[in-house]
C-alpha cells in the first residue's frame, strides 16, 4: 500500500519566529534514519538529546515529536515532555519511558497513541519516508501554565506565545 500524497512542509517555519540553538544526539543524525530503538515496534525508546546556550530568559523547556507525515491533517505527536527545569541541558536515552524518568517536575502530555510517554515512529507499511522532527523549545516561563490533561495541540499553542528559542533535529523512518 503506497499513499500517494504531496510530502508535507516543515511546519516549524509557519510558527512565530524564535531563537535558534544548538541540539545534537548520539542517537539520531539529522535528516538520517532513525536508529531500531526509537521506533515502535523496536522499543519505543526516546533518543539522547542535548542542548546549549538557549535564548536569554529560557526559565525551562518543552522537548516535543512531532510527525508531519502521519496520514492525517494534523500529523503525528509522538513525544510531549513539559515545564523541564531551566538548568536542564541533556536527557538521556528513555527519558522518555515515565514521568518519572524527566527531570524535577517535568511530566508528559499524551501522545497521539495515547500514551505518557515517548511513542517510537510507526508509519503504515509501505507510506512514504517520515521526518520526525524532535525540538527542545526554549520557554520564557517556569511553567508552560498546562497539566498532563491536554492535546499536544493545547501545548503547541501556548508554545507559540512563549517560546523564545528552538533547537531543531529531525530523523526519518519508512517501514
Amino acid at each position: 500500500m503506497s499513499l500517494d500524497r504531496p510530502v508535507t512542509p516543515d511546519p516549524y517555519p509557519l510558527l512565530p519566529a524564535a531563537a535558534s540553538f544548538d541540539v545534537h544526539s548520539d542517537d539520531v543524525a539529522d535528516g538520517e534514519p532513525l536508529k531500531d530503538d526509537q521506533v515502535n515496534a523496536g522499543g519505543d525508546t526516546s533518543p539522547h538529546l542535548a542542548w546549549g546556550d538557549p535564548p536569554e530568559g529560557t526559565r525551562s523547556f518543552v522537548v516535543t515529536c512531532f510527525d508531519p507525515d502521519a496520514p492525517t491533517v494534523s500529523g503525528f505527536w509522538h513525544w510531549v515532555a513539559v515545564d523541564l527545569p531551566a538548568d536542564t541541558r541533556e536527557l538521556p536515552a528513555g527519558a522518555g519511558a515515565s514521568d518519572d524518568t524527566l527531570p524535577g517536575s517535568a511530566f508528559h502530555v499524551r501522545n497521539d497513541g495515547g500514551g505518557l510517554n515517548f511513542m517510537g515512529a510507526a508509519p503504515p507499511e509501505g507510506d512514504q519516508v517520515h521526518r520526525y522532527y524532535f525540538v527542545v523549545h526554549a520557554v520564557g516561563e517556569e511553567t508552560l501554565g498546562v497539566d498532563s490533561s491536554v492535546s499536544p495541540a493545547v501545548v503547541g499553542f501556548n508554545l507559540a506565545f512563549k517560546t523564545l528559542g528552538r533547537a531543531i533535529l529531525h530523523g526519518t523512518y519508512q517501514h
